[in-house]
């Protein structure tokens, strides 16, 4: 499909979080599917409970997915870091714009989760202008967010989502 895969999974983290900008489309599922083919690494995702009807929840959770009940009252970055503790690999993909809209800032749930978690964040862009998948190296967390953010940021500039004006434009 003229996509190209550049950096590469360490297949010793066995855990982490996976950060994925620009998510823009329901298409992003489908490139990630294909990129976690040809990796060849197990990895997962979180989403909400109402993707997980029959047919498609079948579907979704043998590919790693696991739902999520955004209307329980219970603590999310608490309950998804337990997870961590509770499985020997987990790679855990998240969108941080956490829609598909145009969002200015990130949301912070999958920070706490990884510091919770002790995991490291690899950023990945599916950056749709260039046709690549963009793997950087694991970064650990400093537990300053704001040094944090501008790091994991930097690994965004210039990347387009598929719907472009949805993008997000790291500051």
């Amino acid at each position: 499909m003229g996509w190209r895969i550049k950096g590469f999974m360490h297949p010793d983290v066995k855990k982490c979080i996976i950060i994925v900008v620009s998510h823009t489309s329901w298409t992003d599922f489908i490139v990630g599917v294909f990129t976690r083919g040809i990796i060849g690494l197990e990895m997962n995702f979180v989403a909400k409970k109402e993707l997980f009807v029959f047919p498609f929840g079948v579907y979704f959770k043998w590919m790693g997915g696991t739902p999520l009940n955004r209307q329980k009252t219970e603590n999310k970055v608490d309950a998804i870091a337990a997870i961590f503790d509770e499985k020997e690999v987990l790679r855990l993909a998240i969108a941080p714009e956490g829609t598909r809209k145009k969002v200015v800032q990130w949301k912070t749930g999958f920070y706490y989760i990884a510091l919770k978690a002790n995991v490291p964040i690899v950023p990945v862009a599916f950056n749709y202008a260039k046709k690549e998948v963009n793997i950087a190296a694991p970064y650990y967390l400093t537990g300053n967010k704001g040094i944090d953010f501008t790091a994991l940021e930097a690994h965004y500039k210039g990347v387009k989502g598929y719907i472009s004006a949805n993008s997000y434009e790291p500051k």
